[in-house]
C-alpha cells in the first residue's frame, strides 16, 4: 500500500534511485536457498581446484587489477595518458578492469551535451537510470539540472558538457570509497583536459573533494577556485546535487546563487 500523501510515481522513481529493483508477492520463496547463479559459481570453483590450468571464463571473474589498487591506479593513468581524443578515452575506459565497479554495472556512463561547451559540469557517480541508459544526468536529478541550467540560459546540448567523477554506478547509489575514486581519477582528469572548458563546475561533495580538494560541501559550495589543467588553469566552482535538492527543496535557494554566479562569470569572459 503506498504512504498517504505520496505520489506513487515519485515513491516508485525513489525506490529504483535506491537501488530496490524487486518487489514482494504472495508467493514464499526460500532467500536462503542457493541461487543458479551461485549453484554455477561452486561448480567452476571445484573444477578450478581439480583443474588448475582450466581457463575461467573471463565473463565470471573481475581483473586481478580490481584487487590490486596501486597497480589500477597506475594502469589508470597508463591508459588515461595515451588517450589523445575524447573517443579514445571512452575506449580506454571501457577496456580497463582494474574498478571492481565495472562488473555490477549495466552501462559504461562516459558523459553528455556538448564537448565543445565552455562550462564542464563533473558529478559523482551513475544512478539507476543513468546506469540504463548509459547517459549521465538523465533521472530526477539530470531533470532538475536541465531546470538548473534553462534558468541561466544554458543547455546541454549547446553549452555544457557532463560526466562523472565515476563512469560506473555504485550498487545501490552508495557513495563511491576513496578507493573507487582513487582508481578513476586519472581518466576524469584527463576527460577535463581533453575537453578543455572554460569553467569547471563540481556538483556534490565526491566530486567537490575529489577535483578540488574541497571538504564539506555546504561550507565550500558557491567559492571560486582554480583547477590546474596541464600548463592552463581553469576557473572550478563546487555546488550542491540535484539529488540533495531534492531531498532538500529550501537549499534549491543556494544552488541557485551558484548558478548566477557561473552566469555572470561567463558574461564577463564573453
Amino acid at each position: 500500500m503506498i504512504p498517504a500523501g505520496h505520489d506513487p510515481v515519485e515513491l516508485i522513481a525513489w525506490y529504483a534511485e535506491m537501488g530496490v529493483t524487486e518487489m514482494l508477492d504472495e508467493t514464499p520463496h526460500d532467500h536462503f536457498a542457493e541461487s543458479p547463479q551461485a549453484a554455477e559459481a561452486a561448480a567452476t570453483q571445484a573444477a578450478a581446484r581439480r583443474n588448475p590450468l582450466r581457463a575461467v571464463p573471463a565473463a565470471r571473474v573481475i581483473a586481478a587489477d580490481a584487487t590490486a589498487p596501486d597497480e589500477a591506479m597506475q594502469s589508470a593513468r597508463l591508459l588515461a595518458g595515451q588517450a589523445k581524443t575524447l573517443d579514445e578515452l571512452k575506449v580506454a575506459l571501457a577496456s580497463f578492469e582494474g574498478c571492481a565497479l565495472k562488473a555490477t554495472a549495466k552501462n559504461l556512463v562516459f558523459a553528455d551535451g556538448n564537448p565543445e561547451g565552455r562550462v564542464m559540469f563533473v558529478g559523482e557517480a551513475p544512478g539507476a537510470d543513468e546506469d540504463r541508459l548509459g547517459l549521465p544526468f538523465v533521472g530526477r536529478s539530470g531533470q532538475l539540472l536541465d531546470r538548473m541550467l534553462a534558468a541561466i540560459g544554458l543547455n546541454r546540448q549547446e553549452h555544457v558538457y557532463i560526466a562523472n567523477l565515476l563512469p560506473w554506478r555504485p550498487p545501490g547509489n552508495r557513495t563511491p570509497t576513496p578507493q573507487e575514486v582513487a582508481i578513476c581519477l586519472p581518466f576524469i582528469q584527463r576527460q577535463i583536459e581533453l575537453a578543455n572548458p572554460d569553467i569547471l563546475v563540481c556538483i556534490g561533495g565526491p566530486s567537490a573533494q575529489g577535483l578540488l580538494g574541497f571538504t564539506g560541501i555546504l561550507a565550500s559550495r558557491g567559492k571560486w577556485t582554480e583547477y590546474e589543467m596541464g600548463a592552463r588553469r581553469i576557473r572550478a566552482l563546487a555546488t550542491l546535487h540535484p539529488a540533495y535538492l531534492l531531498r532538500q527543496p529550501l537549499q534549491k535557494r543556494l544552488a541557485w546563487r551558484d548558478m548566477r554566479a557561473l552566469k555572470a562569470a561567463l558574461d564577463a569572459a564573453s
